[in-house]
Order: structure tokens, then sequence, then C-alpha cells
């Protein structure tokens, strides 16, 4: 296998969302692709494996598991994929459904993909289990912002959704680690999703990841398409609306997110990122 590194939602290999990618992984056993994800280290990595259509195929794993979809690696990928293959639209077949992607260059020679998530949706989050969720991050309800209810939201993976009341209160990151790892592991949750809202269109956002055994995820587009599908959902955006999420910045890795949410509540939410190589 040829193991490619790349950062996504950046145009700095020292920002955004480290991902492994894989363009040709046929033959290669789930157990090998977990060890290579582990090699690797990163967050996520992406295994393409092509089909006789022309689609492809992606399995995407973090050191720790296998994840039914991660939308920086999906990007990284499908930049890869681009710069090797040319600009154009890709058929993924991934383990939470069939995910369309769409490349092209832009003018100042960056490769941009968007994605096409699955059909989002978003459930409640029971009393008792959101006070868990709260007491592993060592959060309040004071440190809330009420406008944003807390629930789970999915777009291929699931992720809570949790709405700090100020930017500082999101910049003081300091969980529970094995507390919050085993809950998540309990409810299926790849990440967590932590925003501030600086505007109705501007969003800064945090991802703990221990299940993958990352303390923070620097960029989430999985998390970023559930959170598109929870705001048009709960009625909390204007739509059609066009979403800048901010990422990273906490961790000296700062990425930018474009969403896009379509009006109809039947689609699937658009995440559009760059993605540049990083040198092993």
């Amino acid at each position: 296998m040829q193991i490619l590194r790349y950062a996504a939602f950046t145009t700095e290999p020292g920002g955004g969302n480290p991902a492994g990618v894989v363009l040709d992984a046929t033959g290669v056993p789930d157990a090998e692709m977990q060890a290579v994800a582990a090699e690797v280290g990163y967050s996520e990595s992406a295994f393409l494996v092509p089909r006789p259509d022309g689609d492809l195929d992606v399995r995407y794993f973090s050191p720790l598991a296998e994840v039914p979809f991660c939308g920086h690696a999906t990007v990284a990928a499908s930049v890869a994929h681009a710069a090797a293959n040319g600009s154009g639209p890709l058929r993924l077949h991934t383990r939470a459904g069939l995910v369309e992607v769409s490349t092209s260059e832009t003018d100042t020679g960056y490769i941009t993909a968007t994605l096409i998530s699955v059909g989002p949706r978003t459930e409640d989050i029971p009393a008792p289990v959101q006070a868990a969720l709260l007491a592993a991050l060592r959060w309040t309800d004071r440190d809330l912002d009420p406008a944003l209810p807390v629930r789970a939201a999915y777009a291929g993976a699931w992720h809570p959704v949790v709405a700090a009341a100020t930017r500082t209160r999101l910049a003081d990151l300091d969980y529970d680690y094995p507390a919050l790892a085993a809950l998540m592991t309990e409810h299926g949750w790849t990440t967590v999703q932590l925003v501030h809202r600086a505007s109705e269109t501007v969003i800064h956002s945090r991802n703990p990841f221990p299940p993958g055994g990352v303390i923070e995820d620097p960029a989430t587009g999985a998390a970023a398409a559930a959170l598109g599908g929870y705001l048009r959902e709960l009625g909390l955006v204007t739509l059609p609306a066009a979403l800048t999420i901010h990422q990273g910045e906490d961790l000296g890795r700062p990425g930018v997110i474009t969403v896009s949410i379509p009006s109809d509540h039947t689609s699937g939410i658009h995440v559009t990122g760059t993605a540049i190589p990083i040198e092993a």
C-alpha cells in the first residue's frame, strides 16, 4: 500500500485535520487497515477500494476502531484522488451509505472537495445521559447556550451537540477522558460536537474523540454535517443556509469548514473544504 498523508480543511500543512489516505486498498484485510491507521496515528485514515462500475468503496479507521463515516478523511481522500486522477464527481460507498463528492481546482491551485452527507436526523438525549455527558465534560447547565438544546445529531455518524454560552467556555476544554470515552462507547457517539455560535452562520467548534484514541479532533466534517442537519431540523437557521465553522484554533491547527444546508429537509448536508499533502 502507498500511504498518503493529507491535511483537510486547510491550505497549510500545520493546520486543519490530518488524515491517512490509501487510494487502492484492494484485498487488504481489515486487521491490516486497522494496523496502518494505528501506525499513521491520525484521528482517521481512509482506505479506498475501486469498484468495477467506477465507484469507490471506502473504509475509515481511527487508531483504535473502524468508524462508519469520516468527513475530513473523505475530503482528504477525494482531493488525493483528484490529484492523481483529475477532478470531477465521485461516488463513495461508505458503511453509512452513499456519499457523493465533487472536486475542483481553485484559481489559486488548491483542490476543494464538496461532499453530500447521507440524510441527517436528530434524537433527544435522555436527562440522565445528558447529566452524565455534562459531568464527563466538567460542564454545568450554566455553561450551556439555552438557544441550542443538547441533542444527538447524525449525518453518517452520531455526535451529541452541546452548545457553550461563551467562547471562553468552549476554549477551556478539560474533560474526564475515561468517563467520556466510556459514555460515548456505550451510546455509539463518534465525537462530541462542542460549539459556540458567534452568529447565525459563524460557529466555533471543538470535538473530543476519546473512542478513537484522540483527545480532540482538529476539524470534523462528519460532525459539521450533523450540526447542519440539527440546525435545520430544529429551525435554528434561516434556509437555505451557508455556515462557516472554525475549528482547531485552540489546538494550534486552525481549519475552516463550509457547510451548506438545503431547504429540502430530505436532502443531505453539503460540506466543503480544501486539503493539501503533508510530507511523511
